[in-house]
């Protein structure tokens, strides 16, 4: 009906055009492939043609519908692309194929720094808006792995068994390198992740949450994470002339408390309180012999002041324990190096680890929602076994999945579907939603010299 409406509406002679068809095609739907007829408008050799029907119902050029796009790429936010597919089989009867499957993630994952971008603001926030920031390594490939996956495949000679079929492709690739002491296998990059959630001061005075709870993660700089959050932060109304409460807390890395400071001069910066026990522990190996009842007791009197607020006490104390420390013996200079090392941790973030005020004010002294996210967002889907990712196809996976977590996939594709069939009526032309190649990390954030350096990734 509407591709009659259409040549009711449009003589074939305007402008010059001409009309082909109408030409079959196959759709790839939820319910099988379906074939539908449309006509092709040819508008001259320099400037092509389209098909008006495919642009009215916003359909793409690679042949599949936005609803089993989004069915496949949610899937493959949850599980590999393998299991992506053999689900789909399972419950449709059929599939795109595992190559398809990704270029749809890749095609979707283009847009995600758009919709991040003009997501609109969570509503009902609490008083006090909570950020917090940590990393993790995710195994990729090496440059000698991509050179292996490229080129044109040798011809295999035992195309009816998989035994000798591998057995052959393991003498073409030669013995296994042996690794030497201190070899990394997973030749990891880091992803940083960011959990922001709200909190609300209840009848009694606690602060209840989390509200609105967020995650965001990407592969790019860690300055740009942190660019996010501010970026959300001021959303939310949490701007920096806004006087609101916004507390930050990490793990104590450097470079995370360079952005923070630079970004959110105005928000009380904490650092996680078991990474600062960690650092007691190692200090405490410094002084007593491992497993003693002398180490667990001096360190848990050491917790005993972190809590009480006394972390002036404890640097006074490592310092004391240096100067009864000899200078000369067998590993003793290993020992003090440590030892001072711990105390120099402290002492440069004594402003951060005031944990009494902190939990007289019921606000957050640990990274537990981030720790939680690391495993769930990032570990279960890109660290398991036999994976290799390269950073810039993993990014529109990741990115995807933090929409999925955060509960936005329909408003997402809604806003990819609406966002390419205003380009398609603007062009004039029909567009193609599968990418074989990803899109550049996002650079939002990172503007300073030492980023563009690559530095403080």
């Amino acid at each position: 009906m509407r591709e009659q409406h259409w040549k009711d509406e449009n003589n074939s002679s305007k402008s010059g055009q001409k009309r082909q068809g109408p030409k079959d095609r196959l759709l790839g739907t939820l319910f099988g492939k379906v074939r539908y007829w449309r006509t092709y408008i040819y508008l001259g050799k320099e400037k092509g043609g389209y098909y008006p029907l495919d642009i009215e119902l916003g359909i793409p050029l690679d042949g599949f519908s936005m609803l089993l796009r989004s069915y496949a790429t949610r899937i493959a936010t949850k599980m590999s692309y393998a299991q992506a597919v053999g689900m789909l089989s399972m419950f449709l009867q059929w599939s795109p194929c595992q190559k398809t499957v990704e270029e749809m993630v890749l095609g979707l994952g283009s847009h995600t720094e758009a919709w991040f971008n003009s997501a609109p603001a969570c509503l009902n926030d609490g008083e006090v808006l909570v950020i917090q920031v940590d990393s993790k390594a995710t195994p990729t490939a090496t440059e000698e792995e991509l050179k292996k996956r490229k080129g044109k495949r040798k011809k295999n000679p035992h195309p009816g068994s998989q035994r000798h079929r591998g057995r052959q492709a393991r003498q073409q690739r030669g013995p296994k390198k042996r690794k030497k002491k201190g070899d990394k296998s997973k030749n990891g990059k880091m992803a940083t992740i960011v959990v922001i959630y709200t909190l609300k001061r209840s009848s009694d005075g606690m602060l209840e949450g989390p509200i609105n709870k967020k995650v965001y993660a990407s592969y790019a700089p860690k300055r740009h994470a942190v660019a996010v959050a501010r970026r959300e932060a001021d959303k939310r109304g949490f701007t920096n002339q806004s006087g609101k409460l916004i507390q930050i807390v990490t793990d104590g890395d450097n470079d995370l408390e360079r952005y923070v400071g630079e970004l959110f001069p105005e928000a009380e910066h904490t650092i996680d309180v078991f990474h600062v026990v960690e650092y007691l522990w190692k200090a405490g190996g410094c002084l007593f012999k491992e497993g003693s009842d002398e180490l667990t007791e001096w360190v848990e009197r050491m917790k005993d002041a972190l809590y009480e607020g006394r972390a002036s006490a404890i640097i006074a104390e490592l310092q004391r324990r240096l100067d009864l420390l000899p200078k000369r013996g067998s590993g003793i200079k290993s020992r003090r190096e440590r030892l001072e090392s711990v105390k120099s941790y402290l002492a440069k973030r004594i402003g951060k680890i005031d944990y009494k005020s902190l939990r007289d004010r019921d606000l957050e002294i640990c990274s537990g929602a981030v720790e939680g996210a690391v495993n769930y967002v990032i570990a279960k889907r890109f660290d398991c076994g036999g994976m290799r990712w390269i950073k810039q196809r993993s990014e529109a996976l990741l990115q995807l999945r933090c929409i999925e977590i955060n509960g936005d996939w329909d408003d997402f594709i809604t806003f990819v579907h609406d966002k390419t069939n205003k380009q398609t009526g603007e062009t004039q032309a029909n567009l193609f939603l599968r990418n074989k190649s990803p899109v550049p990390l996002p650079t939002y954030g990172c503007t300073t010299p030492l980023q563009k350096k690559g530095v403080g990734r």
